[in-house]
């Protein structure tokens, strides 16, 4: 999610938030996004449907270590680390809690735990 297109379109649509978390988790924002994926799905065969989502609650960051200084993801990485969440898309569940750690360029950091929910994108 881009904080700044979703941020205009918030604004457009009167819905407030406080930061990437609170927007990315609305369920305004999931109503959005999972209009579009059912747009994209028309066009698929069955099997390469999306069939099910998830927002992250933060944007992928090279702090983090989730993209290269270039921009470029690094995907094993981010297999890993969001492990937990991939699984539960597989599974019968609609929200999960996580926890992670956040750092920020001058190394400091802090633990977020917040809950992330699973959206289910119907035809």
């Amino acid at each position: 999610m881009d904080l700044g297109n979703m941020g205009k379109w918030s604004e457009n649509h009167k819905l407030t938030f406080t930061t990437f978390t609170d927007l990315s988790q609305k369920p305004e924002v999931y109503e959005l996004i999972a209009e579009e994926i059912r747009q994209i799905n028309q066009s698929l065969p069955k099997v390469a449907r999306v069939k099910r989502f998830v927002m992250l609650y933060k944007e992928l960051d090279a702090d983090d270590d989730e993209m290269t200084r270039t921009r470029k993801l690094r995907r094993g990485f981010v297999a890993e680390r969001y492990a937990n969440l991939i699984e539960a898309l597989y599974e019968d569940r609609e929200e999960l809690a996580v926890e992670s750690e956040i750092r920020y360029q001058d190394g400091t950091g802090f633990t977020m735990k917040t809950q992330v929910r699973i959206k289910e994108v119907k035809d």
